[in-house]
């Protein structure tokens, strides 16, 4: 999967939570994130908290897919909001999706 098929993929699949989503899907949309980001903070606070907003949805939706890939709940990224849940959750993203996992 490359770039734009990993943004289109994440878009269309806006705020669906089940099924999987493979290691490129997800770090390709990271990176979109990031750049996204990053160009709108030079546009202003108002248009980069839009952008934010915008975009938090199909993250943790591609986030959870990512992690039902690895056999976890998407719920685990709740330990996001701590930093060694953070370390964790970057940990599971990276590794290798399961054959048997469920959704």
């Amino acid at each position: 999967m490359n770039f734009g098929q990993a943004i289109s993929t994440c878009f269309s699949r806006y705020a669906t939570f089940s099924g999987r989503a493979a290691r490129p899907e997800f770090w390709w949309f990271f990176l979109f994130q990031i750049l996204v980001s990053i160009a709108a903070s030079m546009l202003g606070d108002i248009v980069a908290g839009l952008v934010s907003l915008a975009l938090l949805l199909p993250a943790l939706a591609v986030g959870a897919r990512r992690l039902h890939d690895i056999g976890k709940s998407g719920w685990w990224q709740l330990i996001m909001l701590t930093v060694i849940g953070l370390l964790l959750l970057i940990y599971w993203w990276v590794q290798p999706g399961s054959s048997d996992a469920s959704d």
